[in-house]
């Protein structure tokens, strides 16, 4: 009967909120996820543990370049068939997030993701997205989702002054409109405002005991404009941690094959991390 339900609801996508965006074939793979999340002993699993294991249903994903950036308003788009850095973490702490509140439906997840990945919790346009990943840990910590872990484990103040997309409308359709650019101006404006920390790529190594698998890791840049150039996870392997990520070399999900501190070692635009780990909801 639940598979029943489950392809009866595949046929009608008009029940999708009017400003969210999900192909028959996301909505299908969504729904096998929430399946899958009924099967998990979620009572003995920790927030992070979830999102090492949830992280792992997505390996082999093909990594695709802004499938957010659609034509028309700003739209919520649920897209499972190809993810970008971003929208792997953010669908898999969704999942998470609603697992832990025992709320498996595809409304919950929406919601949730939507929740993530908009500065009041509200798609209002396209400046109501958190565009920069440093804006995002700050606003999803004041919801208090997360919580940035980066100075607790041995960070160092981050010089962070990101006006990249002010600077290159170019690369982005919805900045040809004069005022997103002036909003987005005054975003970035206060981002510059804030305190920020992360720990240098050499000093990786030293503070690996205290990374746990699971925890959000977001990749600092030694650009001058910009705050990350990447995010993932953190995965143990083999006594190590790597990075769980939608790989843009590897047009893939995966997990890194060298450890998180050899990962960045060999990228010179990469000069080290932030750590951020998800909170319990049952808390």
């Amino acid at each position: 009967m639940k598979k029943l339900l489950i392809s009866i609801s595949l046929l009608f996508p008009i029940l999708l909120q009017a400003q969210t965006v999900c192909s028959l074939e996301s909505r299908e793979k969504v729904e096998i996820a929430l399946e899958k999340l009924t099967e998990l002993d979620s009572k003995s699993m920790t927030p992070n543990e979830r999102i090492a294991e949830i992280g792992q249903w997505f390996m082999g994903t093909p990594y695709v370049e802004k499938t957010l950036e659609i034509p028309g308003p700003e739209q919520v788009v649920i897209d499972f068939q190809g993810v970008d850095c971003t929208t792997f973490l953010e669908s898999v702490v969704s999942l998470a997030l609603i697992e832990e509140a025992g709320n498996l439906s595809f409304g919950a997840f929406e919601k949730e993701l939507e929740n993530l990945r908009y500065r009041g919790g509200k798609n209002t346009g396209y400046i109501s997205r958190l565009h920069y990943f440093s804006d995002w840990i700050y606003i999803n910590q004041k919801k208090g989702i997360v919580t940035d872990m980066t100075r607790e484990i041995g960070g160092v103040p981050y010089e962070n002054h990101p006006t990249f997309m002010t600077e290159n409308p170019q690369f982005y359709p919805q900045l040809s409109q004069k005022e997103n650019v002036e909003q987005l101006q005054n975003i970035e404006a206060g981002i510059r405002t804030r305190s920020y920390y992360f720990i240098p790529k050499a000093q990786i190594s030293q503070v690996e005991n205290q990374i746990q698998s699971g925890d959000l890791i977001a990749i600092t840049t030694s650009m001058n404009n910009l705050d990350m150039v990447h995010v993932g996870f953190a995965f143990e392997k083999d006594g190590r941690i790597h990075l769980m990520h939608a790989s843009s070399k590897n047009k893939k999900v995966e997990i890194s094959e060298l450890p998180l501190h050899d990962y960045l070692a060999g990228n010179r635009s990469q000069s080290g991390i932030m750590v951020v780990r998800l909170n319990s909801t049952s808390n």
